[in-house]
Order: C-alpha cells, then structure tokens, then sequence
C-alpha cells in the first residue's frame, strides 16, 4: 500500500528504527556540515530525506520538546522500520497533543490498514480527509482501501481525486506520510487504475509508464487491455504496442 500512502514524517522515539524527516533550512557555514548546524529535529529530517531511518529516531529522541511534529516523525520512521507497535503509540502521542493533526490521523490509519482493521482505517482516513480536504495522499490511501475491500468505483473516485489534486500523487513527501502498503496483485490493480486516469486525460506518457507499472506486477487481463476504451488513443502507437506484447522485452 499509497500505501498505499504515510503522510507526515512518522517515528517513535525511540533509537531502535530511524530515516525520514522533513528537512530544516539551517545555515551552514564552509567548514562545518550542514547536519551540525541543524537542530536535532533538522537533522532527524535530512535523515529522513536520505532514508536513514535510525539515526533520523536518534536525532528526533534529542529534540528539546517533544511535539505533535516531532511525534509524528518518529512514527513515520519507525513504520518504515516496520516497527508497528511502536509507530502506533507515536501516533496517538501525537494526537494526544493535537487531535487534530491530519498526518498523524492519516498514518494511524495506515497502521490499522496493515492491521486489516479496514473499519477504522476508513474511519481515520475520512477524519482526515475532513481536517485536509486536499491531500492526495490521503485520498490515494483511502482509494487503495476501498480496492481491497471489493469496492471497485469507490476506489477509482478516490484515486482520480488524488490525481485530480496532484498529479504525482504516489510521490508524496514520506517524511511526514505513509503510503498504503499493498500485495503485488493490489500494486497491479492501482497502477492499471492510473493508467486508464492519465489517458482520460490525454497524459499518454504517464498513463505508458503506469501500464508499464502494472504488467510488471503482473496485470495480464489481455481482453481488458484490448477493449478498455481509455487507450483507445494509445492502441494505435508503437509504444503501447511494445508494452502489451504477449513477450514484450523486459
């Protein structure tokens, strides 16, 4: 899973998980590293930004307050760690300092999501989705959500908002949110899904790249590929040739 998708930086507190922060803008001078000039939530972030997940959770544990922010990073690195338990508590810390924290509600979501407790990621997601009414993470999260549970149109109204939103709506800031984690088989669907979005709307590049996307994850609907209307325009091009091949180079 936009996860399936986290939306702030997550992470406990914790030295055990670390990598992902938002980054600080701090000044630097020519004989000093730019992480020495941060402050430890600054450094937590260019952690985070490098994917070093960690040491992002050993810079965030020396913050001098521990706020609703700095909480939600941490469970954002640890859930990258695949520290669930821990991830979660962080969440609700960060929720217990500001309910209404749309990330935080966002990535606790996501916890239940990889939970299966589909009941309350919905619920999570669409408190969100109140607080934020434009985030196309959350929306692509709540899309992957209504796949899984067989609710096809739901799932596509979700993912074509967050297009609709943002047009590079998978690559949200992992600082600060998590991504739905989804199966390869789920990864196929909601790529094939961006697919035929991008080509309603004439991007053929982007709708090629995400067809490319969802046959590497082993889409093979070949009826679906030749009668789907939206690559009506597409059928006729070299490239979508190449792609939809029976033995297409790799």
């Amino acid at each position: 899973m936009m996860v399936a998708c986290l939306s702030c930086f997550a992470g406990p507190c914790s030295a055990q998980a670390g990598e992902g922060a938002s980054l600080n803008t701090g000044v630097a001078t020519t004989s000093t590293p730019l992480a020495i000039q941060l402050s430890p939530e600054g450094q937590g972030d260019l952690f985070m930004a490098r994917y070093e997940y960690r040491q992002a959770l050993d810079a965030y544990a020396r913050a001098p307050k521990m706020t609703a922010e700095v909480w939600n990073k941490m469970g954002v690195a640890y859930h990258h760690l695949f520290a669930m338990e821990q991830a979660k508590h962080d969440y609700e810390q960060a929720l217990t300092l500001e309910p209404n924290l749309a990330e935080a509600l966002s990535n606790l979501g996501s916890i239940y999501f990889n939970e299966k407790d589909y009941g309350r990621a919905e619920k999570y997601y669409r408190k969100a989705l109140k607080i934020e009414p434009k985030s196309a993470v959350i929306y692509h999260n709540l899309g992957m959500l209504y796949f899984v549970r067989g609710k096809m149109e739901k799932g596509v109204e979700a993912l074509r908002k967050a297009l609709a939103l943002d047009p590079e709506a998978l690559e949200h800031d992992a600082l600060r949110s998590i991504s739905e984690p989804t199966t390869r088989q789920e990864r196929a669907r909601e790529n094939y899904c961006f697919a035929e979005l991008f080509a309603e709307q004439g991007q053929f590049d982007q709708a090629l790249e995400y067809l490319r996307k969802a046959i590497d994850e082993g889409f093979d609907d070949r009826k679906r590929l030749a009668d789907d209307p939206a690559f009506t325009r597409l059928r006729g091009t070299k490239e979508y040739a190449q792609l939809v091949a029976p033995e297409r180079p790799h």
